[in-house]
């Protein structure tokens, strides 16, 4: 009976997500113009406890876009402006001496960095030392941070958003491929349209102000996100995520003679976890109780994108790894 009542509880629970990510939109687009397909796939990644990469210009609202769903997800928001000088501590926090004004003994105190929040905007990540780029993603990994022996407990839900500026690479610290790896998804924000461009203008240089009503509270985060697990995958749509996995690494058999030709490394088998998390996560967005082949196909080329490293035959051929997830999508349709 208990099983009984906990689906009815599960299916009522995807009826009120579907509702609470339309008004989430709804919020976001008093703010935010355009930008609806990056904005279904942050969402996406939120509630399936992914992180995401964000990729663009300047002047692209990437930092407006964050900062608003924080405000309409009613979450506590940090940005990090990464630098050249930026230290570990100054993320995860440090410890400082304290002497109580009462007894006068001197204690050591923790100090929260501002990775002690709930979204965390890594601006220009690749700015910053290897070891200070390693202190934020041990903490996305872990959900943890480890400071002076002390291990202290990150707040839930925990999502990060970091930035990359495609262009300006000089004195820059490209992130590793195992650490690129940790990010769910590698999300390209591209130009506005005219007509967006338009009303961005319009909205930006007059004096209007948009209220935004907080839509979704931590805990309901957390309640989807569990339920986002309970989702009941068909096999064929597991088998499908882990072949399109496979086709990307050169050294398998199932990989085509272009992969082959192409690539020098292929994703790994987090990248089939992700797939098949994203389309549960989408499904159930949708209304829909179960995720199936179409879902998988949607999400390939952000889960991919940054997990395909192309050799010097596909840079001469022009070939970049978008180009190669494409030529995979086409084959398995």
């Amino acid at each position: 009976m208990s099983n009984l009542n906990s689906g009815k509880e599960d299916v009522l629970l995807v009826e009120q997500l579907n509702k609470k990510v339309n008004e989430i939109k709804t919020e976001i687009s008093k703010v935010i113009v355009g930008q609806s397909s990056v904005i279904d796939h942050l969402i996406i990644a939120l509630l399936s406890r992914g992180h995401c990469l964000l990729v663009g210009v300047p002047g692209l609202a990437k930092t407006l876009l964050i900062k608003t769903l924080a405000e309409v997800l009613d979450l506590k928001f940090s940005r990090i402006q990464f630098t050249p000088d930026l230290m570990p501590s100054d993320i995860t926090g440090t410890e400082i001496l304290d002497e109580d004004t009462i007894t006068k003994q001197r204690n050591f105190r923790f100090i929260s960095g501002p990775v002690f929040a709930n979204i965390i905007l890594a601006d220009e990540i690749n700015r910053t030392p290897p070891k200070t780029q390693a202190a934020l993603l041990e903490a996305m990994q872990e959900h943890k941070v480890t400071a002076a022996g002390k291990t202290y407990q990150l707040p839930e839900p925990f999502f990060v958003l970091a930035t990359q500026n495609p262009i300006e690479q000089e004195g820059t610290y490209p992130l590793p491929e195992a650490q690129l790896d940790r990010f769910m998804f590698n999300l390209w924000l591209d130009y506005p349209s005219a007509e967006e461009e338009v009303k961005v203008v319009q909205t930006t240089t007059s004096q209007y102000k948009a209220e935004l009503n907080k839509v979704v509270a931590a805990q309901e985060i957390i309640d989807y996100q569990k339920l986002v697990l309970k989702v009941p995958v068909a096999s064929n749509v597991i088998e499908f995520a882990v072949k399109i996995s496979n086709m990307t690494r050169p050294v398998n058999g199932y990989a085509p003679k272009y992969v082959k030709d192409w690539v020098t490394w292929g994703a790994g088998p987090r990248a089939s976890q992700y797939l098949v998390l994203a389309a549960k996560t989408k499904a159930i967005v949708e209304g829909r109780f179960t995720p199936n082949i179409d879902d998988i196909k949607s999400v390939v080329l952000p889960v991919l994108r940054h997990r395909i490293i192309t050799n010097f035959s596909a840079e001469a051929d022009g070939i970049t790894s978008v180009d190669v997830i494409k030529k995979i999508i086409e084959e398995k349709i």
